[in-house]
């Protein structure tokens, strides 16, 4: 199977999605987010200056998927239906973000709910680095996808 983005020339390419069925189509990503202990403890107990980490993180997730295709080269604009982003504390050390993202159209959303996961948490980062520089951001992934030729997907 080929690149769907390189055309026969070797050339970069939108796919064509004209001729593509609508079809509903929902995808979920996750990013998990370490830190310091002391540095989770401010963020739950709203001691972080900036503000509500939390509330914060999930409007920079949802607004992150609207604008994927600005953002991400040969990524399709979509008329999205729903961007959830879910925030859990795992561990006294480790918060995950989960992103649900749907809409019926002719290609899938996964770009966009891995979008909202990172973008979520980048935005813990931007807002606790001045108190832990040493926060990392990994186990970033696609959970599920579903909808459209290809069929779903579960990690």
């Amino acid at each position: 199977m080929g690149l769907t983005h390189i055309d026969e020339n070797d050339t970069a390419r939108m796919v064509d999605v004209g001729d593509k069925e609508y079809t509903h189509r929902i995808a979920k990503a996750q990013a998990v987010v370490t830190m310091l202990s002391e540095t989770l403890n401010l963020i739950v107990e709203g001691g972080i200056k900036k503000g509500d980490v939390f509330a914060t993180a999930r409007i920079a997730g949802i607004m992150a998927a609207k604008r994927t295709h600005e953002i991400i080269p040969m990524c399709h604009p979509l008329p999205l239906e729903k961007v959830k982003v879910d925030i859990e504390v795992i561990s006294d050390t480790q918060i995950k973000i989960t992103s649900t993202v749907s809409c019926t159209y002719k290609t899938g959303v996964e770009m966009e709910a891995l979008v909202a996961a990172n973008i979520a948490a980048l935005t813990i980062y931007d807002m606790c680095k001045s108190v832990d520089r040493g926060i990392e951001i990994g186990e970033c992934f696609l959970l599920y996808k579903d909808g459209g030729k290809s069929g779903k997907y579960e990690r």
